[in-house]
């Protein structure tokens, strides 16, 4: 075969694995800059962000610090023509069956885990405690976008979507859903000092606080299940269900949370050694 046909039939392909520790880098720095940033001028300003006072922008601001870094990372890819990482997967026609099995099955973790630590004597869940929750959100439609806002939509493109293919290049599935869960939990840290959080509720030296820390793993390893599955959608679903159900459960007992933790981890594990990941192999594209 011709040189010329072989070099035109095989374009260079530039994204490796230091690509992909330096998108994952930048990726990181951008996300603790820009929330860290904002949650401490929430911080500095004072004030319940639950009452629409001067906080309450920065502190929903910070929570974009992750879909702000994501969105940074793939334009830069895209200006250099790079591909998508190996263990990236596309959001595609899957995601409408496995999306709501997903919404069902994290919301069903957290249900379970709260009747069963009922029986071990922690608080009954109570459907009066959830109609309160929503009446303070100013109905079920604002209560449902908050949920779908403050937390899927604004994290699942950073964590899953960009910070986890690029981990993968180089760490097993549960190597980087324990490492992107203690990372997640320290993203969160600010947000303990910031009045009208949940984080604030439960207080960073206390047990609630330490297990809401720890929660983040498993709530790492079922969301990286989801993504495997069928992308940012199922993830988003999973983080959607388990926050939804939570605050409707107004879980913050140290039994409850715990229970939670146990459940989220069995399923995890379950379902991640039981199911091969699926990728999506990226094409080779050079600069046009």
């Amino acid at each position: 075969m011709p040189m010329s046909a072989t070099l035109t039939s095989t374009p260079p392909v530039r994204s490796t694995t230091g690509g992909h520790r330096r998108d994952l880098t930048l990726f990181l720095s951008l996300a603790f800059l820009v929330s860290w940033a904002a949650w401490a001028a929430a911080i500095a300003i004072g004030g319940s962000v639950m009452d629409g006072g001067p906080a309450y922008g920065p502190y929903v601001f910070g929570a974009f610090g992750p879909l702000t870094a994501a969105l940074v990372v793939r334009l830069r890819r895209r200006r250099r023509g790079e591909p998508a990482p190996a263990h990236a997967v596309r959001t595609g026609r899957g995601a409408l069956l496995w999306a709501p099995l997903m919404l069902v099955l994290a919301s069903g973790t957290v249900l379970i885990a709260a009747v069963i630590a009922h029986a071990g004597g922690g608080p009954a869940p109570s459907a009066a405690v959830a109609k309160d929750t929503v009446a303070e959100y100013g109905g079920l439609a604002t209560f449902l976008v908050g949920i779908l806002v403050s937390g899927p939509l604004s994290e699942e493109p950073g964590w899953r979507g960009t910070a986890y293919p690029r981990m993968r290049a180089t760490m097993g599935r549960f190597r980087v859903g324990l490492v992107l869960g203690v990372i997640w939990a320290v993203w969160h840290l600010p947000l303990f000092f910031i009045e009208g959080t949940v984080q604030k509720g439960l207080g960073l030296a206390t047990p609630s606080g330490v297990l809401f820390a720890v929660s983040t793993i498993p709530m790492a390893l079922l969301t990286a299940y989801a993504y495997e599955r069928a992308g940012v959608v199922a993830s988003m679903a999973v983080h959607f269900a388990t926050n939804l159900t939570m605050v409707l459960l107004d879980v913050h007992a140290p039994v409850t949370q715990a229970m939670i933790i146990g459940i989220q981890g069995l399923a995890a594990v379950l379902l991640m050694t039981t199911a091969a990941p699926r990728s999506t192999a990226p094409a080779a594209v050079t600069r046009s």
